[in-house]
């Protein structure tokens, strides 16, 4: 219901409470999941006090119950444990806090942790948080790499240790956070963007030893697998559980099986790599042999030829074969000239036994009229008529007599 207030008629303080409470009361019991931080039992108390966190949301709430409540699940329920509430919510007027009273709790089992995580592993493969085409490669030799894990433990000693011994001079820039319980989540996710946003961090290892489901929870994190996906630095997760893998691993660039793998794969061996220097050194000077050897065979091959032997012998079989050549030709075209000029000699002794010239030195003459042309008859003269008379020694006038 709204309420009629203005700057001139304002609520006081204490009936805003009041009222608070009032619809808050209203509300009735609800079921609430969260996770259990901060338990008190004080010795002697009838109430348990208790903090329930929403780990995704990095939300929590005060929660009271009377002992008896609690004591039904004391032995399977600790700080740290993931729990269902029944509980009626509840307004402290003085002090305007909101808590829950709870009358039943329910400890959350593994399998249904495990269906819940199967769910959200699914949600999040729908959105190709886990594709292995967003698989960022590993740098070959990484000079600083960024380290995630719980403090002086087990795994950080693992990782900086195998990783030191295999490349001396690798650095490391190490970041200790709560590896489990209500912390780690906003911790872990605080470290890798904080070494995400170095520049000169090549990779980030998140490492842990191992654990229980329960334990490992924090690395199946919403928050968590979103804050690695963002990364630009390419991430491995070396959480060390075989049996169940955390979501951390499938949206990691890389999964190691333990943080020692994880040293393993992320650090090259200095002597591994000095011996496939070596290897590929000795490999080169053979194929350079190898190679050196195949030319001078072939060089001595070639030398050993005939004409690398003589070079001036083919130019000396050439020569004879153009002498020859040469004095063929020049018998040829001789052959050719007497042919021609026996036929041209007969050819001119046919043109001259042919001549008009031949016929006139043989007595004969050419009548020519006065226009140049011959007389072939008697009929083609007159009496009297001037003509030409061409003999053989020369030409001279007549005159026809008829």
């Amino acid at each position: 219901m709204g309420l009629n207030t203005s700057a001139d008629t304002p609520l006081p303080v204490g009936e805003v409470s009041r009222l608070i409470g009032g619809w808050i009361d209203r509300l009735g019991a609800v079921w609430v999941e969260g996770q259990i931080t901060q338990l008190s039992r004080r010795p002697g108390a009838g109430v348990v006090f208790m903090t329930l966190r929403d780990p995704s949301h990095d939300i929590s709430v005060s929660v009271t119950c009377y002992r008896q409540v609690f004591d039904a699940v004391a032995d399977v329920v600790s700080e740290g444990a993931r729990v269902v509430v029944h509980a009626k919510p509840e307004w402290y007027a003085p002090r305007g806090q909101l808590s829950l009273r709870a009358a039943e709790i329910r400890p959350v089992g593994v399998g249904e942790l495990l269906a819940r995580l199967e769910q959200l592993k699914k949600a999040l493969a729908a959105e190709g948080l886990f594709a292995p085409g967003r698989k960022k490669p590993l740098p070959f030799l990484p000079q600083l790499i960024g380290l995630v894990c719980g403090r002086a433990s087990a795994a950080e000693r693992d990782v900086l240790e195998n990783a030191r011994h295999r490349w001396p001079a690798v650095r490391f820039e190490v970041r200790n956070v709560a590896v489990q319980g209500v912390h780690a989540v906003p911790q872990v996710v605080q470290a890798v963007k904080e070494l995400d946003g170095l520049a000169d961090v090549d990779v980030i290892i998140v490492a842990r030893g191992g654990g229980s489901v329960e334990d490992l929870l924090p690395f199946s994190d919403e928050q968590l697998v979103r804050a690695v996906a963002a990364c630009r630095t390419p991430v491995v997760s070396a959480i060390g559980h075989e049996p169940d893998n955390p979501l951390l691993d499938h949206v990691a660039d890389l999964r190691a099986s333990t943080p020692t793998d994880a040293a393993k794969k992320v650090v090259p061996d200095v002597g591994e790599e000095l011996e496939r220097v070596a290897h590929l050194g000795e490999r080169a000077r053979r194929c350079v042999e190898a190679f050196l050897e195949r030319e001078e065979r072939g060089l001595a091959h070639a030398l050993a030829r005939p004409c690398m032997e003589r070079p001036h012998r083919m130019v000396e079989e050439r020569e004879e074969q153009v002498t020859a050549y040469v004095d063929r030709a020049r018998r040829t075209l001789g052959h050719l000239l007497d042919r021609a000029d026996s036929e041209l000699t007969h050819t001119h002794a046919r043109v001259v036994a042919l001549s008009p010239a031949a016929t006139l030195q043989r007595g004969y003459a050419v009548l020519q009229k006065q226009g140049g042309s011959v007389v072939r008859g008697a009929d083609e003269v007159t009496d009297g008529e001037a003509l030409r008379a061409r003999v053989a020694e020369g030409e001279f006038s007549v005159r026809v007599d008829l």
